[in-house]
């Protein structure tokens, strides 16, 4: 095997992803997709701490897109609108070429409990990196949290629909839709 290769961690996540759907997540081992991949163990856990990891690496990437979105939103915008950014913001970590690979890698999240959780977890942390941000920006309590959590649940509902096989719209206009739903389903003069 070659001691050093550009592009050995996308190869590994090629390699897991492909055989995590052939094979099953449990079945396969970091020695599998180092095979597959033509490298070695130890090449692996230059890049993941375990095989979980290929599926949940880049997570403080993708809370950052959201987070800083709110932290660059103008002065004077609404709780709602801090969030509605941030959404917006999202467009830039799932762009079009990554659906493929997010597709692939929710098939093998929803064929294992386990992995189910963890996902439920990388979710919940982003509502509360959403509630910190707001904090951040004056946003009181319990306010900030309402928020996070409604703007979390939007972005886990667009997210979903995003995946579809049939889908083809960018994330950010879905969760815009799910916006204008969400804001229909308010009474007139509720604050928005």
């Amino acid at each position: 095997m070659v001691r050093w290769e550009p592009g050995a961690k996308d190869r590994l996540q090629t390699a897991a992803i492909a055989l995590f759907l052939e094979r099953g997540y449990e079945e396969t081992t970091v020695q599998d997709i180092a095979a597959e991949a033509g490298l070695t163990e130890r090449t692996f856990f230059r890049h993941y701490a375990d095989k979980r990891e290929v599926l949940f690496n880049g997570g403080d990437s993708y809370r950052a897109v959201f987070v800083d979105a709110i932290r660059a939103a103008p002065a004077g915008r609404t709780p709602f609108e801090l969030v509605t950014a941030a959404l917006v913001a999202a467009e830039d970590f799932f762009s079009p070429e990554r659906r493929p690979w997010s597709r692939k890698r929710q098939r093998v999240i929803d064929a294992n409990p386990a992995l189910q959780e963890r996902e439920a977890r990388k979710r919940a942390t982003l509502g509360d990196a959403l509630d910190a941000a707001l904090v951040e920006r004056g946003v009181p309590e319990p306010e900030a949290r309402l928020t996070a959590e409604v703007g979390a649940a939007v972005f886990t509902t667009a997210f979903r629909q995003w995946l579809a096989e049939d889908e083809q719209r960018p994330l950010d206009e879905i969760e815009l839709e799910l916006l204008a739903r969400l804001r229909a389903l308010m009474p007139v003069g509720a604050p928005a």
